[in-house]
């Protein structure tokens, strides 16, 4: 569903993203992982098509990201970091606008929308504009809108940033449903969302593949059965803090 080839992104000569190739099938959720400035958001700004990549190639779902962009994109629900939306719209006003921008018209436009305020529990909130909304419910209102045309790939970056425990857990229950069909790729930083929702992971450093494997494999790698020791060891992380322990 997903197939990345030797992916590379610079800006003004410096690397972001180095020789990375990945694919990611039908009912399958990978955690991308990596340490802040890795390259996780630049790559999937580029899956998604926002922005072009310096070298390398994408599909999804058999279409060329760069040669078929329209196409790719429809198979897509994006949820970029930090949850963008329109501020003075209200949250239905909002949806229905992702509803026509995706093409639906009529019925499916309404059984679409009606969907997604059910999935992402948003009832209570439709007829608030955006600004005055938690940022739990700001989180759950775009990721309704990335919902919104049933696409076959969700790329997710930081799906639980801003929802309480509650709704981390109803979060979690949705991705791993939605998982049994789509191919889903999320970033985050929470690494025990990796083992609650995660069939593999992809741990990245300055750009580049460092680690993949199961949330198992990774706990039996570590020295201490932890995930988050086995990230901090693949990353530099423990060799950067003894450095500083030892300034």
């Amino acid at each position: 569903m997903i197939k990345i080839q030797h992916l590379s992104k610079s800006f003004k000569g410096k690397l972001a993203v180095d020789d990375l190739s990945l694919e990611v099938g039908q009912g399958e959720v990978l955690g991308f992982l990596g340490p802040n400035g890795a390259g996780k958001s630049t790559t999937m700004r580029m899956i998604t098509g926002f922005i072009p990549p310096s070298g390398g190639s994408i599909s999804v779902c058999g279409f060329d990201v760069l040669k078929d962009p329209i196409a790719a994109k429809r198979k897509i629900g994006y949820l970029p970091e930090s949850a963008p939306s329109y501020q003075d719209m209200t949250v239905l006003s909002f949806l229905r606008f992702a509803a026509d921008i995706r093409g639906l018209t009529g019925v499916a436009k309404q059984n679409a929308v009606e969907r997604v305020i059910e999935l992402c529990q948003l009832q209570n909130v439709l007829r608030q504009t955006i600004d005055t909304l938690s940022k739990g419910f700001r989180q759950r209102t775009c990721l309704a809108q990335s919902l919104i045309h049933d696409p076959e790939v969700l790329i997710l970056d930081e799906p639980t940033d801003g929802l309480d425990p509650n709704q981390k857990h109803d979060m979690r229950n949705l991705i791993r449903q939605m998982g049994r069909t789509k191919s889903i790729i999320i970033s985050t930083h929470v690494l025990e969302e990796v083992e609650a929702v995660c069939n593999r992971a992809v741990i990245i450093a300055q750009g580049r593949i460092v680690a993949q494997g199961t949330p198992d494999e990774f706990k039996s790698r570590s020295k201490t059965g932890r995930i988050d020791d086995y990230f901090r060891e693949v990353t530099g992380a423990e060799r950067q803090t003894a450095s500083l322990s030892g300034a």
